[in-house]
């Protein structure tokens, strides 16, 4: 695996993670949010906040390549290992919070249901801009 390249590409597929997390939450589901911390006497998130999930998601990028990179030996190079690694991360990433707030249900199901289903489409398409960018390191050459 090249390690380099896993950090660069992840960081892309980060920047992609963070820009669909900023037009999910603070466009498409902005009143949402707002009306759902109020109703729990929330304070709105401040920016440090804001930031650790900024940071985070960058991992979760470099994660997800790192995964792609993982399992290209076995299913091969290219979108359809992208779409099956973005697949595994948004499985651990969306359903996992999407089936505890079904149990205890403290965010409302809409909300949840939106950010599952955006979420689908999301980290496929960020593993695919990482799988674009990730490349292997040349095979070292035999000295005799």
């Amino acid at each position: 695996m090249n390690t380099g390249r896993i950090i660069g590409a992840g960081l892309l597929t980060g920047l992609v993670l963070n820009i669909g997390e900023f037009v999910l939450n603070a466009v498409v589901l902005a009143s949402q949010w707002e009306a759902a911390m109020a109703a729990r006497g929330l304070e709105e998130m401040s920016g440090g906040d804001i930031g650790v999930l900024v940071v985070f998601t960058f991992l979760t990028g470099i994660a997800l390549v790192w995964l792609y990179a993982a399992i290209r030996s076995r299913f091969g190079p290219g979108l359809k290992t992208a779409l099956i690694a973005g697949f595994f991360v948004w499985l651990f990433v969306s359903v996992w919070p999407f089936i505890w707030n079904s149990l205890v249900p403290l965010w409302p199901s809409n909300v949840m249901t939106i950010a599952l289903v955006w979420g689908f489409f999301e980290y496929p398409i960020a593993a695919a801009a990482g799988a674009w960018l990730y490349k292997e390191k040349p095979a070292a050459a035999v000295t005799m």
